[in-house]
């Protein structure tokens, strides 16, 4: 009976600390329609306004300004639209304006 009472307990403190917290893909949804930092694994990064993502974090950015670094220094590319994998995502920061290029 003790083990019960202790697992009941113990459940319940999960929870209410879950409750409180925010998880990953809820802050993700949070940016939808405002633009976005993303940093990637490798050279690239981009700056674009969120339009959707899905559990992968595969995501969507329209209006999005691609940087990329190379042996000539920062290049800055312009693209319309752009599907990103999200296994190739390292960072993202909401509200960022990418790097500044010289």
């Amino acid at each position: 009976r003790l083990i019960k009472v202790f697992f009941f307990f113990f459940k319940n403190t999960i929870t209410q600390r879950e409750m409180t917290e925010a998880q990953p893909l809820e802050l993700v949804d949070k940016c939808i329609g405002s633009r976005i930092h993303v940093i990637m694994k490798g050279d690239r990064e981009l700056v674009g306004t969120l339009t959707g993502f899905d559990e992968f974090v595969n995501m969507v950015l329209k209006d999005v300004k691609e940087f990329e670094m190379g042996p000539d220094g920062m290049k800055c590319n312009e693209v319309d639209e752009v599907l990103l994998n999200g296994t190739h995502i390292a960072m993202l920061v909401p509200g960022g304006e990418g790097p500044a290029v010289e």
